[in-house]
């Protein structure tokens, strides 16, 4: 019996992104950065430059007899978008653009009822925060850290 879902969650969420229509060009990531990667347009699951964290949980007793619990738990990714010139809306245009790639990826469609659960692995899962960066690093540079929020009945 597991003792989270975090793992199982993490991998099926990096699988849906990964698959998502709209990530042509986009280079995903699990994790942090470990090279230095030429694509411009990147998704990072598991990653967010303002923190440690690759993913957070509680868990509570969901039923009596402590046969059950239910975990809660957030899912950091971060989207960056950079290109040589100065024009900062095109990148934010951008992160926000890939940023809806993985929100539709997340929620229930005719042909995907059960998208929110992660391939299963959690009860229901959505986008439930961001923060968008913007800088001239050698050009225009906008980054957007996002969390993914689920409960999973353990």
């Amino acid at each position: 019996m597991a003792t989270s879902a975090v793992p199982a969650a993490i991998d099926a969420f990096l699988a849906l992104v990964q698959g998502a229509d709209g990530m042509d060009g986009v280079r995903v990531i699990d994790g942090p950065p470990g090279v230095n990667f030429t694509e411009k347009d990147r998704v990072y699951v598991g990653f967010s430059p303002s923190g440690d964290q690759a993913a957070e949980m509680q868990q509570q007793f969901a039923s009596a007899g402590a046969r059950l619990r239910d975990e809660d738990g957030t899912i950091s990714g971060y989207i960056e978008s950079r290109r040589g010139d100065t024009s900062i809306r095109d990148r934010r245009l951008r992160v926000f653009e890939l940023l809806a790639v993985i929100e539709n990826g997340l929620r229930a469609t005719n042909d995907n009822p059960t998208a929110p659960t992660l391939s299963g692995t959690v009860l229901w899962s959505g986008l439930t925060a961001g923060a968008l960066a913007q800088s001239q690093e050698s050009g225009a540079l906008a980054g957007l850290s996002f969390t993914v929020h689920f409960r999973a009945r353990i």
